[in-house]
């Protein structure tokens, strides 16, 4: 049975959409129809960011509220999401091919918790504070909710990423409008199912779907709208941050990726390759920040090589509801045909496969391909420049570590890494020097708690923390004479 949607959530209430065309969404693991939502029209954007705009601007609403009365708002807004964590699994693992039982620990798991991280430290900053002047007087230094926000999400961790920007948008006092990949929108009306259910006030959170650049452009240059919040592809993020850019409209973007993991020459190699599947190919490559340029010591090359073959070509692939499974399909055909071409490209470039490099024997249906080791190739290769996202990993050889982290910083991008030795003090050095929005030592995971995002061409501003709830507010300075 499919599951299928005639109507947007547009200020509290399923409403008809203003067309009856669709968005039909395949599975990834065997490409039959899983169902269907309306495929929003400009008028329904209009609809949308009217209703985000009139929730927001009502002199007794939302962004007026007492924080710790929107915390209730949302704890109601996090059960609500927790009942529903199974069936957000299914609907993210059916789309987009995530193995489930990663699906478990992040789509299902996450976003509540950082509906309650944000919903709670809203109520803990100091919304006001007065300063005296450094010339004469005082000066009220308030906090405000910035507005209505257009939050643009990817396929890959599609609830995740929704509300990185939902929840500490709502906890800070806006409004949004939500707006899925076209791949991943019945988990996105999930989410809208719950909102009502927590009865957060029309007009607070609003979610539509539409495919092409048309609607999403005039999301984002909506009159509206008061700030956005994206995340996705570099070349999509340059045109929605132009966008803004003459508009003089605030964005968060959190863009592409092209990571390094610098091994270093004392690491204990079980201990990297224990950890190579979490921080470098989860949710089969098809994650940002992941480590997919491996930095190997000439000293110990060759068995660093081997090792790392030998345990990716143990990693299951198969269907994503297998609790086996580690290695899923790709989100689609036209991805799959991407990573493919990015195989022959390593290939052509001179880079030895030594695992993987097509697609698996026993699955016909499916957008499957190998986890592919691409040895022996430099930093100039494409396959060491561009991002991928699929299950490919190009494995580089370096001299020392001025020349790993000389080849680590010689990227468009800057977004994650990591860094693996058995001395911690060393690692932290190395990874000081690393030009990159986030890394870890001997081990990567996003932390709630500490702000996250790129520099260079991954993106700009930063997503979580504190610093993921500024982004959301805006000062405003009340001087008062002597």
């Amino acid at each position: 049975m499919t599951i299928d949607y005639d109507r947007i959530y547009v200020g509290g209430e399923w409403t008809l959409p203003t067309s009856s065309d669709k968005i039909t969404v395949s599975s990834a693991s065997t490409e039959d129809i899983l169902g269907s939502v309306p495929a929003a029209t400009r008028a329904d954007v209009d609809a949308a960011v009217g209703a985000a705009r009139h929730a927001f601007d009502d002199p007794s609403g939302w962004a007026q509220w007492e924080p710790s009365r929107r915390q209730a708002a949302l704890e109601r807004f996090a059960v609500a999401l927790v009942a529903r964590r199974d069936e957000f699994v299914h609907r993210v693992s059916g789309q987009n091919g995530m193995p489930a039982k990663i699906g478990k620990l992040t789509e299902g798991a996450v976003p509540a918790n950082i509906v309650r991280y944000y919903a709670t430290l809203a109520t803990k900053l100091e919304g006001e504070q007065t300063r005296k002047s450094l010339v004469k007087g005082t000066t009220v230094v308030r906090k405000e909710p910035l507005g209505v926000v257009a939050a643009i999400v990817p396929w890959n961790f599609p609830q995740i990423l929704s509300f990185f920007k939902i929840a500490p948008a709502l906890a800070a006092g806006c409004t949004v409008v939500l707006k899925p990949a076209s791949e991943t929108v019945l988990d996105a009306f999930l989410i809208a199912e719950a909102a009502h259910e927590a009865e957060l006030p029309p007009g607070v959170l609003n979610v539509i779907a539409g495919s092409g650049r048309v609607v999403g452009d005039h999301l984002v240059t909506h009159p509206g709208v008061d700030k956005v919040g994206f995340t996705g592809s570099t070349e999509v993020g340059q045109h929605i941050g132009a966008q803004c850019g003459r508009l003089i409209r605030p964005v968060t973007l959190e863009l592409g990726g092209k990571s390094a993991a610098v091994v270093l020459d004392d690491v204990d190699a079980d201990a990297f390759t224990r950890e190579l599947f979490e921080t470098s190919l989860i949710n089969s490559g098809q994650s940002c920040f992941i480590s997919t340029r491996i930095l190997l010591p000439r000293s110990r090359y060759t068995e660093l090589v081997e090792a790392i073959t030998e345990t990716v070509r143990q990693y299951p692939v198969g269907d994503p509801f297998e609790r086996s499974t580690m290695i899923g399909p790709l989100v689609s055909s036209a991805q799959r045909d991407i990573v493919e071409s990015y195989i022959k490209k390593g290939q052509a470039e001179g880079g030895r496969i030594t695992t993987g490099g097509g697609r698996p024997k026993g699955l016909d249906r499916g957008w499957y391909v190998e986890p592919t080791i691409i040895a022996d190739v430099d930093n100039k290769a494409a396959v060491s420049r561009e991002e991928i996202f699929g299950p490919v990993l190009a494995l580089i050889p370096y001299e020392d570590d001025n020349d790993a982290i000389a080849i680590a910083n010689d990227s468009d991008y800057g977004l994650g890494g990591t860094v693996w030795t058995t001395d911690v003090e060393r690692g932290l050095s190395v990874a000081r020097r690393v030009k990159t929005g986030s890394i870890g030592v001997n081990g990567f995971t996003l932390d709630l708690g500490a702000p996250f995002g790129g520099v260079k061409r991954s993106g700009l501003g930063r997503e979580l923390g504190p610093e993921g709830l500024a982004a959301y507010q805006q000062f405003q300075s009340i001087y008062l004479p002597e």
